[in-house]
């Protein structure tokens, strides 16, 4: 325990819980965007709908879930804070042009379909970045917020395995 109560093992534990999520959400991002922006470039437009369709389905189920999640716990903590306030804002205006996208995805095609996801691809990539490296150590070193019970059983921010981990 730390001077504040904090458990610095469980945060470290949620930190690289949270990190592997985003690693794993980016990587599989990245796999759908690149294999519609094949399809796109490759004149396959039925492949290109099929890719698209994956695309708005992991969207819809994974995407913006998490960042529905993240608007919760992980957020309104730092929200009340002034040395956060503005940061937050930013990363909610994020998710606000990241589900915009995905709605220009959806009625989309050919290229601009592609164009919209490498849009999602590079904003996600940004957003995650900002989450890692300065929500998620502020929430850490602030001693009235904890990232471990931000994150608790919230599976859309740590993953399937994790979220379940503190039940076992």
């Amino acid at each position: 325990m730390s001077g504040n109560g904090k458990d610095l093992s469980s945060e470290r534990q949620a930190l690289q819980a949270v990190e592997t999520h985003h690693a794993d959400m980016l990587r599989h991002l990245n796999g759908l965007v690149g294999l519609l922006t094949e399809t796109v470039e490759a004149g396959d437009a039925g492949a290109a709908q099929a890719a698209q369709a994956t695309l708005l389905d992991w969207c819809d189920k994974d995407l913006v879930p998490h960042a529905l999640a993240e608007e919760g716990p992980l957020y309104s903590g730092p929200h009340g804070m002034p040395e956060a306030k503005l940061l937050v804002d930013g990363m909610l205006a994020e998710h606000q042009v990241i589900v915009g996208l995905i709605e220009e995805l959806r009625t989309a095609d050919g290229v601009a379909a592609a164009v919209a996801a490498g849009a999602i691809q590079r904003i996600f990539a940004l957003h995650l970045d900002k989450e890692n490296r300065l929500l998620m150590p502020f929430v850490i070193q602030s001693p009235a917020l904890s990232l471990a019970h931000a994150v608790e059983g919230l599976h859309e921010l740590v993953g399937e395995g994790a979220a379940h981990h503190h039940k076992h």
